[in-house]
């Protein structure tokens, strides 16, 4: 019994030893949790005395420059006096301040004209800009704009010649003298084109028949049916053969003439007259070669084009 209560004794003494130490262990958290609060306190303080430190080097700062610019603006005014520049001055009301500006500164005054001297000087512009107007007219009329047409040589290349293929041809319902055909000239449908050939070439000849069109004629109405194209032909008051493209040409391939480059136009002004003017140096030579100007009608890489028989003959 007294190991017993030896030993309850003991264990009194270590719940009061223990309890103490909780105790402790709860005040050193508290103390931990004070000091966090004063170490953000500290931060806090500090970023703010950082914040100000800087406002306050920005407040010095922004006062040098602001000394800077007026002393600059007084220089450069100084400068335009002494190079004649007149100095105008600011109408009242404007909120710009001149009490950084010098005492021993001239200041600005204001420039004034007589109400005779501003009308004279009115009329003198109004004729000195009527006089530059005459003159871009003129220069407009002698050198015409780049990119416009008739800039352009009136040549052979201005014609968008093809090579074509007559699918089918019929009497025009309204003219014994016309066929009506449709013609392929490489593009997504088939033209209509009215030709005056029924006295020179069978009805029969005409289906299916590779030839040489002109198509860039404005499209014209020919008893009624509008015609989009021409048949290219040697021609002669007696006779009239329809040219021919070379071997292994296609529908679309382009007419080309050695020494005449260009891009012909989208289509001819009839005002103009181009085609008129192009036409009669168009001619076959002495091997019923069509040529312009004895320059063979070619479709590259594939040959020339001629008359079947109809040498030294005009083309039209």
């Amino acid at each position: 019994s007294r190991f017993l209560a030896h030993f309850l004794v003991k264990m009194a003494a270590n719940n009061a030893v223990l309890n103490r130490l909780e105790q402790k262990g709860a005040e050193a958290e508290q103390v931990i949790e004070y000091l966090k609060q004063q170490v953000a306190l500290l931060k806090e303080k500090a970023i703010l005395q950082a914040s100000l430190r800087e406002e306050k080097k920005l407040r010095v700062e922004n006062a040098k420059l602001k000394k800077e610019i007026e002393g600059l603006k007084l220089e450069l005014i100084q400068a335009e006096i002494r190079n004649g520049v007149k100095q105008i001055a600011v109408p009242s009301g404007t909120a710009i301040s001149t009490a950084s500006f010098s005492d021993d500164v001239p200041q600005p005054t204001a420039v004034t004209s007589s109400p005779d001297h501003i009308k004279g000087e009115d009329e003198e512009k109004k004729k000195k800009e009527k006089v530059e107007k005459k003159g871009e007219k003129k220069e407009k009329k002698q050198q015409p704009a780049a990119g416009n047409s008739d800039a352009k040589p009136v040549d052979v290349s201005r014609l968008d010649l093809r090579v074509g293929c007559i699918i089918t041809a019929e009497k025009h319902p309204d003219a014994d003298a016309l066929y009506v055909e449709e013609v392929d000239v490489g593009e997504a449908s088939p033209r209509t084109v009215v030709s005056g050939l029924v006295k020179h070439v069978p009805l029969d000849q005409m289906q299916n028949r590779m030839a040489i069109l002109l198509c860039n004629l404005k499209p014209a109405k020919m008893r009624g049916v509008v015609s989009q194209a021409m048949v290219m032909c040697a021609s002669s008051p007696e006779k009239v053969e329809i040219l021919a493209p070379p071997p292994g040409a296609v529908p679309g391939d382009r007419i080309t003439f050695e020494g005449f480059p260009g891009d012909p136009e989208k289509e001819l002004n009839p005002k103009k007259k181009i085609w008129e003017q192009i036409q009669p140096d168009l001619h076959t030579n002495d091997q019923c070669v069509a040529t312009y100007k004895g320059v063979p009608f070619e479709v590259k890489g594939k040959g020339v084009c001629r008359a079947e028989t109809m040498a030294n003959s005009g083309i039209k």
